[in-house]
């Protein structure tokens, strides 16, 4: 006899709140949900790297880019990007990249020259794996608002060269 011949209720249908706070396996698996699952995991190794290390002066940028990409990461998961519309996310999320992967390059640059103890270097071998990572998204990232942009002036276009033709025949006659 299975759970609903016996009466017994399906612990997952039982558990609605839960299953709605976890991603989509659409989303994990899509390039987006990829880029940003890495950005978050090389973030946090970079974190403990710069913990343990004698660069510990570098540790608040890669916590900060793990929060943003969680952030990020369940904010695009949960469709927070369709339902909340006061904020341009692939703005943020462009300029979030753009900003992290020239830190992260930087700050990988400082921790493999300047500092000879290995957590560093492991810190600056993962920095520069995050500026690659990071880089990518921020390419994937600027294709799509370039590709929102040019979808939205299409929508809005006809009603304004409508009116500019409209004034330029007025003109001419």
């Amino acid at each position: 006899m299975d759970r609903a011949e016996a009466g017994e209720p399906d612990p997952a249908a039982s558990q609605p709140g839960v299953r709605l706070l976890l991603p989509s396996r659409e989303f994990l698996l899509s390039r987006k949900g990829l880029l940003l699952l890495a950005e978050a995991v090389l973030s946090f190794i970079i974190f403990i790297c710069f913990i343990a290390s004698k660069a510990s002066s570098f540790l608040t940028v890669p916590l900060l880019t793990f929060l943003l990409a969680l952030c990020f990461f369940f904010a695009y998961s949960l469709k927070l990007n369709e339902k909340v519309k006061a904020t341009y996310w692939l703005l943020a999320h462009f300029l979030c990249c753009v900003v992290a992967a020239i830190i992260y390059f930087a700050i990988s640059i400082a921790a493999v020259s300047k500092y000879s103890d290995g957590a560093s270097k492991a810190a600056g071998v993962f920095g520069f794996i995050a500026t690659i990572v990071y880089a990518v998204d921020f390419y994937v990232t600027f294709n799509g608002l370039v590709t929102s942009l040019k979808q939205s002036d299409s929508t809005e276009a006809p009603g304004q060269h409508q009116s500019e033709d409209e004034a330029s025949d007025s003109d001419s006659d």
